[in-house]
């Protein structure tokens, strides 16, 4: 849940510790993991949960699990309420897919909407109105909060930009983006089955304008840039495997490789709020300017210091509630411009 932290039921259960296996497993995680994050819609979906679970329980249960004291972070502390989970395991995202291409092969579905079709809708149409007001310079604007014009500034071809959906899934977020007018869209996913499934669905709907690759973010092997980075809940599952914080760190120094300078960088999640977002952007950033103040860096290196990211806007309009004084709502989408 993006913008409000629970506090735990017990009070006395208050210092951070390394999850057992046991707890890793729990009957609460195994009945939230294969829900936590999807919505299901009109798409339809009868996924085998039980065997899911199985297969996903399995693997946590042979997995070694470091000590919270083990990890580099640019955090004071770690994120005690942040554990590990199936759902950052790949053999969770490729029993998961597997059933879902099944499930289209029998009956036609398209699968889960991850955080919902409206959250879908909502990041795809925002982003297009965000790439316009790049375009049209208006990025200042954004960052002090001045309200945008774009939509009622016309239209703009997006025909010629590139597109990469890390984690694509089964590629629904590309269409939304298509609707919109982007038309070179490639989608990555370090699961087989959810590439199978994406295309699949786009041969099967004729979209022959999507290119699905299986491509692990952290270790891609792709060496074209894109002018817009799309990410919907990838950066939750790294976060949530046994080496997030550590995964956290790699992921932004190989995303920012693939977002083009100048390009958009859009990130939508569940786990983080916006100023958790924009601060874990500002310790990359920061790891970054101090490496590239180190003499003994290779000169075929020196490039990584304009690897940066800045912050230019958010989605405003994400329905917010009150707890304890603050307030949040449970999906962020944060924006960034690559140097």
């Amino acid at each position: 849940m993006a913008g409000i932290r629970w506090p735990p039921e017990d009070a006395e259960v208050s210092h951070a510790r390394v999850p057992t296996t046991a707890d890793l497993i729990s009957d609460d995680d195994r009945s939230v993991a294969a829900d936590s994050w999807s919505i299901k819609s009109d798409y339809g979906s009868t996924l085998d949960d039980e065997q899911r679970h199985v297969d996903a329980s399995d693997a946590l249960s042979t997995g070694t699990f470091r000590a919270a004291s083990d990890y580099s972070s640019d955090k004071e502390a770690p994120d005690a309420e942040v554990e590990p989970s199936m759902l950052g395991l790949q053999s969770y995202w490729d029993a998961t897919y597997a059933d879902e291409l099944a499930n289209f092969h029998e009956h036609g579905h398209a699968g889960e909407v991850w955080f919902g079709v409206e959250v879908m809708e909502i990041v795809a149409s925002w982003t297009k109105n965000l790439c316009i007001d790049v375009v049209q310079g208006c990025v200042r604007n954004l960052v002090d909060g001045v309200g945008s014009q774009s939509s009622e500034q016309g239209a703009y071809d997006f025909s010629g930009w590139s597109v990469l959906d890390v984690g694509t899934g089964n590629g629904l977020l590309l269409r939304e983006l298509a609707k919109q007018g982007f038309s070179d869209l490639t989608g990555i996913d370090y699961s087989e089955g959810a590439i199978g499934l994406a295309r699949s669905l786009a041969d099967r709907d004729g979209l022959t304008n999507m290119n699905f690759l299986v491509d692990d973010v952290l270790e891609t092997k792709l060496e074209k840039q894109f002018q817009l980075v799309m990410d919907k809940g990838t950066l939750d599952a790294i976060g949530l495997h046994p080496d997030g914080p550590i995964k956290r760190m790699s992921y932004w120094d190989s995303v920012s490789r693939l977002v083009a300078p100048g390009g958009i960088l859009v990130v939508t999640s569940c786990n983080s709020t916006k100023d958790e977002l924009v601060q874990e952007v500002e310790n990359f950033n920061q790891r970054r300017l101090t490496g590239s103040q180190n003499p003994e860096i290779p000169k075929d290196q020196e490039a990584c210091r304009d690897l940066t990211f800045r912050y230019i806007n958010h989605v405003r309009s994400y329905p917010t509630f009150m707890f304890g004084g603050s307030e949040g709502s449970r999906v962020s989408t944060v924006a960034f411009l690559r140097s």
